[in-house]
Parts: structure tokens; sequence; C-alpha cells
């Protein structure tokens, strides 16, 4: 007998291992996302084996057992996560005929509260933008940077690991490759070239000191890294008068999507122009605005 039958906590392990290499083939999902599935599998697996269970040997009332136990100690943003990998895992199991039924066909979602973006005014993005001391190299590369990300709205990830041969500045559009390796092209906007250019001609060369195909790099030459992206823009946010609890690392991204929608754009428009393969993704942002629009209409309509 093989060890894989004679220990079941074994079996999970190369099931899970199996599950997620399919997931990387199929869908080329993030180490980050692989690594999440993997570790709410393997803590569902932890529990299981301590009811004499393996991952195959799963019903309703086990699932609904564990995010019992979940609701007790975890928020309900966990408990959605957890199920969402066991949903995915046990639909994946059932296609492949290892087991009969899904067992999570009949569980729902726990609720979790509705969280809206947090974004800036337009007063505030100015104020953030002109913050960087653009007379010094790394000012300037900090003023490209969030005119980039604010004209564009790419995630933190997708600024730092932008390679200058993803951008053509005389068309205006930078090539971006996301989430799931989707590619998408966006424009850049006349501002965000200007500043841009203006790095690259100066500042750039400066940072500069060996071969570096990034585009906005650290002060030892090397590309820029989200943790140092963060600390730029709190930093800057405390500068302009910016409370920077209130910042988070996609702020930026969030006034990117916020203020188009106020000034009118589709939001299919900007669903592909943020990289939302869902449009429901996108739909969080059309409260914030309307909270926003509703507030505008309050302050100067005169039966506001």
């Amino acid at each position: 007998m093989s060890e894989t039958k004679e220990n079941p906590a074994v079996a999970d392990s190369v099931i899970i291992d199996e599950f997620a290499d399919t997931l990387w083939l199929q869908d080329g999902l993030s180490k980050n996302t692989l690594d999440a599935y993997r570790s709410d599998l393997a803590l569902f697996a932890i529990w299981l084996a301590r009811r004499r269970q393996s991952l195959l040997d799963v019903h309703d009332a086990d699932i609904a057992d564990y995010l019992g136990e979940l609701s007790s100690t975890k928020r309900a943003t966990t408990q959605r996560r957890a199920l969402a990998a066991l949903r995915r895992f046990y639909r994946m199991q059932l296609a492949e005929n290892r087991i009969a039924s899904d067992p999570t066909v009949q569980t729902d979602s726990p609720l979790a509260p509705q969280r809206f973006p947090k974004t800036l005014s337009e007063a505030q993005v100015e104020a953030l933008l002109a913050a960087p001391d653009i007379n010094t190299p790394q000012g300037l590369r900090d003023r490209a940077m969030f005119e980039t990300i604010y004209a564009t709205g790419l995630r933190v990830s997708e600024l730092v690991e932008l390679k200058i041969f993803e951008m053509d500045l005389q068309s205006g559009l930078v090539r971006i490759v996301g989430k799931g390796s989707k590619e998408r092209l966006v424009p850049l906007g006349e501002w965000a070239i200007e500043w841009i250019n203006r790095y690259l001609g100066s500042a750039r060369i400066v940072l500069l000191n060996k071969p570096c195909e990034a585009v906005f790099l650290n002060r030892f030459g090397n590309a820029m890294s989200r943790q140092m992206f963060w600390q730029i823009v709190k930093r800057h946010a405390t500068q302009a008068g910016i409370n920077a609890a209130s910042i988070s690392p996609h702020t930026l991204r969030h006034a990117f999507a916020t203020h188009l929608l106020n000034h009118g754009a589709d939001l299919r428009v900007v669903q592909l122009l943020l990289g939302h393969s869902d449009i429901s993704t996108t739909q969080i942002y059309t409260h914030v605005a309307s909270e926003r629009l509703k507030k505008l209409h309050a302050e100067h309509h005169p039966r506001g």
C-alpha cells in the first residue's frame, strides 16, 4: 500500500498541490493567489484530520460545521475567501470524477459588510501631486509616479513593475500585463507623459547605475518596491496635509476610477482601464461616485 493511502494527511497534501498546479496551468494565477488557495485548503484539511476525515470524504454538513467554527474567530471576509477556495477545489474534483457531488453547492456565502475604497478629492490629489520636491531626482521620480498612477489607474504592483519598453510615449499608451497575465492598453494622458519625459530625461539617468529595465528606480538603481512606494505616498501625503492613516497603497488608483465616474465616464470603460475581469468589481466605485455627487448637489443646488 502506498504512503498516500496509509496517511490521509499526505494524500490531502498531494491533492492540494495538484489542484494548485492545475490552476496555475489553466488560469495563470499569481503566486500570492495560489498560496492563498493552498493555505485555506491546508487549514481545512487539518480541521478534517481532527475528525478523521480527508478532503475527498466531505459532505455539505461538514462545510457548514467548518464555516460555523470560522465564524466564531474570523471575519466574514476570511470566511468568504475560505468558501471560495473550497468551491473552486470541489468543483475541480467533481469534474475529475474524484467525488460524486460538490459539497459546497448548498452553502451560502457569509455576509460581509460592504466596504468602499478609500479615495481622495480632486483637490487632495492636486495637493499630493504637488508635494514632491521636483528639484531633486527622487522628488521628480515621485511626481512622475504619482502622475502615472493617477492618469492610468494602475495597480501598485503594475506601476513598480512597469518596464521602459512597455511605454509608448509617442502614442501616449502603456501596455500592462495584469492579473492572470492579461494584457491591456491604457492611455497615459498629456500630464503623465510630460512628467515621465522629464523624469526619464534627467532624474532616472542620475538614479541609474547599472542596467535596469524598470521605469521607476530607487536610490540604489533598482526597481521600486511596493513597500517603498507606500512609504513615499505616506510621506508626501503628510506634507500635503492629508491624513496618512486614510491613505492606502491603491488610493490614487481608487481616485482615478472615482473621478472618471464623477466626470461622466462609462462604467465599462473604467472596468477596462482598471483591468477588472468582472464588472461587479468595478461597480463598487459607483457608490463612491454617487455619494460625491449627492454631496455636491446638497452644497450647490438651491434646493439641496
